[in-house]
């Protein structure tokens, strides 16, 4: 059986993940694609308790190294209760944030080894790599304007997500066969027309 389509956005504070994942799963709903949406941190039960606590604003003391070490917990339990499955039965995958996300974080974010990072994410997804990776990128001042900071990682310095935003760029630059670069500052519709097309061209291939 053919492994189904696995696709992730990324992206700082603000970016639109969420709105162009949604779009891009009703788009190939609409024609017949059998596809599945999920989060991160989220999309099991027990992943769902975790991003209670990972972004619970009370939890200010929270060390960085417990922060990505939940991340990473969160995301073992949705590759091997929901990802995994889905792919193996040759659905289509779109997910909001994966591993990228804990590199530009709490590595390029927050200063742990990407390389130990890197090591201990190929770990908790069985070495598993998006086929399409969307970076959404915008300023980090603008993100956060439009985001409302209301969560404990929104609430973070703004130096903090300056570095996270240019990891991510580093991030896409050192892999450009799967990042595909969108700025968001425009038409939100033109956005998802360039998603919707870039897709429907990895589909045929």
């Amino acid at each position: 059986m053919k492994r189904g389509l696995f696709i992730t956005f990324e992206g700082s504070e603000g970016s639109g993940k969420s709105t162009h994942a949604k779009r891009l799963y009703n788009f190939l709903k609409k024609r017949g694609y059998t596809v599945v949406l999920l989060r991160e941190p989220g999309g099991t039960r027990i992943s769902e308790a975790i991003r209670k606590i990972l972004l619970d604003t009370k939890n200010k003391k929270m060390d960085i190294k417990t922060e990505a070490l939940l991340y990473l917990a969160s995301r073992a339990q949705l590759v091997k209760e929901k990802i995994i499955p889905a792919l193996c039965e040759g659905k289509t995958v779109i997910l909001d944030r994966f591993q990228d996300s804990t590199l530009a974080y709490q590595g390029y974010g927050g200063g742990i080894n990407l390389e130990f990072l890197k090591k201990m994410g190929d770990f908790a997804t069985a070495g598993l790599i998006p086929d399409l990776t969307f970076l959404l990128d915008i300023a980090p001042r603008e993100g956060l304007r439009r985001s409302g900071s209301s969560d404990r990682m929104e609430k973070k310095p703004f130096s903090f997500h300056q570095r996270v935003r240019k990891g991510y760029l580093k991030l896409a630059k050192k892999n450009p066969q799967r990042f595909f670069l969108i700025e968001v500052n425009r038409d939100i519709d033109a956005i998802s027309e360039e998603i919707q097309k870039k897709v429907l061209s990895l589909i045929s291939e």
